[in-house]
């Protein structure tokens, strides 16, 4: 099957879906700050919500942006964001792959989304320079990077205890 084919199969509307006509998206002003590297060329190669065993992945950061990892060693596990270009972002209602029923897209975290913001926390296995080695990732190759950041770190408590 093309990437031609396998694009249009994954961006149909399946039985009971429902779509919202928007105009161009307007940017966000988001700054990429790198891409992900992962072995998965298409969506329907991608494990749902990551797999803590899965293949390693890389997160490459741009050059500029080495100082801002400083530190991020010390943290076992990280969130990372993501951009998730390569999905439509009109779905008001979605069918999820193996369900039998349709749902809103706000109750689900399926990749189409108005603004597709993808998240994953995974498992820092090293650094190298400029490029985080992890597991758990669920994007496709080449996905553009929004931000990293420790799962946990120690400031996460306030002085009230809340």
């Amino acid at each position: 099957m093309s990437q031609a084919t396998k694009k249009a199969t994954e961006d149909d509307i399946r039985p009971g879906e429902t779509a919202i006509d928007l105009p161009p998206a307007q940017d966000a002003q988001l700054r990429f700050i790198g891409r992900i590297r992962t072995p998965f060329a298409s969506r329907t190669d991608c494990p749902r919500q990551g797999d803590p065993d899965g293949p390693e992945c890389r997160i490459e950061l741009d050059p500029e942006w080495a100082p801002a990892l400083d530190g991020v060693d010390r943290a076992e596990r990280l969130q990372v964001l993501y951009w998730l270009d390569r999905a439509r972002r009109d779905l008001l209602t979605q069918s999820p792959r193996g369900s039998d029923g349709t749902r809103g897209t706000f109750s689900l975290r399926s990749p189409v989304r108005p603004n597709p913001i993808g998240i994953s926390s995974v498992k820092l296995l090293r650094r190298e320079g400029t490029v985080l080695v992890v597991r758990g990732l669920d994007c496709v190759d080449g996905t553009p990077l929004l931000d990293i950041k420790p799962d946990r770190c120690a400031h996460g408590t306030r002085p009230d205890g809340a």
